[in-house]
């Protein structure tokens, strides 16, 4: 439907990972795409005891993902996703069998 009305498509999120659509876009997506982030450090509306209580009960990963808008590693995978896209190469060939 976007391609016939010449439409805009606008993702709205909280990062979850490192995986998915969003992240895809967010990260690899290219120039097609403008890109805004508001972590809560940047929010004047916000007192900065609330924002410390919030990291203290999220801890580390889950406030940087949730109030900093990182894309943080869960650790629930077996590779971290850094490791897995460096080792994606287009320049070299598959073997065939």
């Amino acid at each position: 439907m976007l391609l016939v009305g010449d439409g805009d498509l606008w993702l709205m999120s909280t990062p979850m990972g490192q995986r998915g659509f969003f992240y895809d876009e967010f990260v690899h997506g290219g120039s097609d795409w403008e890109r805004f982030s508001g972590p809560v450090t940047e929010n004047p509306r916000i007192r900065p005891d609330q924002v410390e209580k919030e990291r203290e009960k999220l801890g580390k990963a889950g406030f940087a993902q949730d109030f900093l808008c990182q894309f943080v590693d869960n650790g629930s995978t077996r590779f971290a996703t850094e490791m897995l896209e460096a080792a994606l190469d287009d320049s070299v060939m598959p073997l065939l069998v």
